[in-house]
């Protein structure tokens, strides 16, 4: 064989085999599988040509820093694009003004004769950085940086990425009203150029900064950064996006998947969280396809086995918002309230725990009801808070632990037999009791029994959201297999008949033919047990307690 046929074949080889999923620093299109994001760019360039000023606030792993970098490739056609990153400035350089210049300048010097910016204006930068710290003033380096936007043949761009290593210094504070007065100044009066857009990305919305006007003063709203435009751009990735990334996996390793199917599954779970998409594709790609096959693991069974090992593990996502979680007490009762209370907490941007909850990614706005927003999210949370100790500890997590292998046989998980060993066990610890709660506390009390029993094979979620957009209360993955459990509060024949309906729709939603109620009723007369009933074609195993 020829070298040139082995350097073809080599070449043919990299091609073909060099892509991968990653969910580590940024993704470049010739080296990372990834969604198309030209949609979401041309919107961003839209706002970048009205001379906008905004911030691109997203939760972390959001897929921030990939749309700076792509975005800023879009640009330099018509503008000279200026890219820094404050994660690069030191803390002690946001602690005085003058060190805050210097470190500014430092990043201008390297970055700004790729951003066209003229020797003169360069020199101008040099000389601040000579300068002894106490003579290096933030209104003279403004002066500069508009002596440059003055003389440049194109307009100038600003993109600032990791502004949340900023936020909390007053220093930061000041350099965003020195952009705020070029802005208005610019507006004001015609002729007067500055930067045509300035754009900052971070988890914080910089817009709604509280600003400290005096040392020992409370934090009041007044933001110096209230001229940026509302930046209310999906960022999230769409089943149909998810598709075409996949499409183009398949076309280099044809497993046969159906790319449409998978990616649907895929953004059921995730609904399109950038991260969670990404590692979910990367478990399978990595590990799955080598313990199994690639026609095994890019199925719904490979999915959901990413999707347990994924929420069992320690990343850097998961370590990020847990840290929040156990940081910030009042979002964390805000979230228990949702998960485990039954409530139904309205949106409101102002309440300090929703508005926390939504920064870090955790709920969203549905609708004004706030939302868990996503299937793993929930489970995470689930996950953490009935793994504290006293719930551990509790007679119903004790019981499902210790009586987990009769539940398991060949493989297979028995819900019939779990659901009457979990009437049994409810009804010696809590028989005797008169005490009424919601729908939400009984499946908190299911999930700590059933938890343990599945716990490390199969996964839980909650309330996932079909597509005739009614809502099911319990669905288990195990091995492969799905079961369905509905959850419902005794409430008379007629509405126990109403939810038999809804659990078989949930069944045809699922293609499946077997499913399960547990009903826990406060009547004194009831006869506590496990039955079995034909509705609409579907057998359903039904538990009352």
């Amino acid at each position: 064989m020829s070298g040139i046929v082995r350097r073809h074949i080599f070449e043919e080889r990299r091609v073909v085999t060099v892509k991968a999923f990653t969910t580590t620093g940024v993704c470049v299109p010739k080296e990372n599988y990834m969604v198309d994001i030209r949609n979401r760019l041309e919107q961003i360039r839209a706002m970048v040509d009205a001379g906008q000023y905004f911030t691109i606030h997203r939760a972390r792993q959001y897929g921030k820093t990939t749309t700076l970098m792509a975005l800023a490739q879009t640009l330099c056609s018509h503008y000279y694009v200026l890219s820094l990153d404050f994660q690069r400035i030191g803390s002690a350089g946001f602690t005085t003004e003058e060190k805050f210049v210097k470190a500014f300048c430092r990043q201008l010097k390297k970055k700004g004769l790729k951003a066209g910016m003229p020797d003169s204006i360069l020199d101008e930068i040099e000389e601040f950085l000579t300068r002894r710290e106490d003579q290096a003033a933030l209104d003279e380096l403004f002066d500069t940086i508009t002596r440059w936007c003055e003389i440049s043949d194109r307009p100038v761009v600003m993109l600032i990425d990791e502004v949340d290593s900023a936020v909390n210094n007053q220093v930061f504070l000041d350099f965003l009203a020195q952009l705020r007065a070029l802005y208005i100044e610019r507006k004001s009066e015609p002729g007067v150029k500055t930067f045509q857009s300035v754009i900052l990305a971070g988890v914080t919305d910089v817009k709604n900064l509280k600003r400290k006007l005096h040392p020992d003063v409370e934090h009041k709203f007044n933001s110096p950064w209230n001229i940026a435009a509302d930046f209310n751009i999906d960022m999230s990735l769409s089943a149909e996006g998810i598709t075409g990334m996949l499409s183009e996996y398949e076309k280099d390793h044809h497993t046969g998947m159906d790319t449409a199917l998978i990616a649907q599954e895929i953004y059921d779970f995730t609904s399109g969280y950038p991260f969670l998409v990404s590692r979910i594709c990367q478990v399978i790609d990595t590990q799955l396809v080598e313990a199994h096959s690639a026609e095994d693991a890019w199925t719904r069974a490979g999915v959901s086995e990413s999707v347990r090992r994924i929420l069992i593990e320690k990343n850097t996502l998961f370590d990020s918002l847990m840290g929040k979680v156990h940081d910030r007490p009042e979002m964390s009762r805000t979230l228990e309230r949702i998960l485990f209370a039954g409530d139904f907490v309205s949106y409101n941007a102002y309440n300090a725990g929703i508005a926390d909850a939504e920064m870090f990614g955790f709920v969203r706005d549905d609708n004004g009801k706030t939302a868990v927003s996503n299937r793993m999210f929930e489970t995470l949370l689930y996950n953490y808070y009935l793994s504290v100790d006293e719930l551990q500890e509790s007679g119903l997590f004790k019981s499902g632990a210790n009586a987990k292998m009769e539940f398991v046989q060949d493989g297979r998980l028995l819900m019939d037999k779990i659901l009457e060993k979990y009437v049994t066990v409810f009804g010696d610890l809590y028989g005797d009791q008169d005490e009424r709660f919601s729908e939400a506390e009984g499946r908190r009390r299911f999930l700590l029994f059933i938890r343990p029993v599945i716990n490390g094979t199969g996964n839980y979620y909650i309330e996932p959201q079909t597509r005739n957009n009614e809502r099911m209360d319990l669905v288990i993955d195990y091995l492969g297999e799905r079961h369905v459990c509905e959850l419902k509060i005794w409430r008379g024949g007629t509405y126990h008949e109403k939810g038999e309906k809804q659990l078989a729709d949930y069944l045809d939603y699922y293609h499946l033919n077997k499913g399960y109620l547990l009903t826990y009723s406060f009547n004194q007369n009831k006869k506590p047990g496990v039955t079995k009933a034909a509705v609409h074609g579907k057998v359903l195993i039904e538990a009352l307690i």
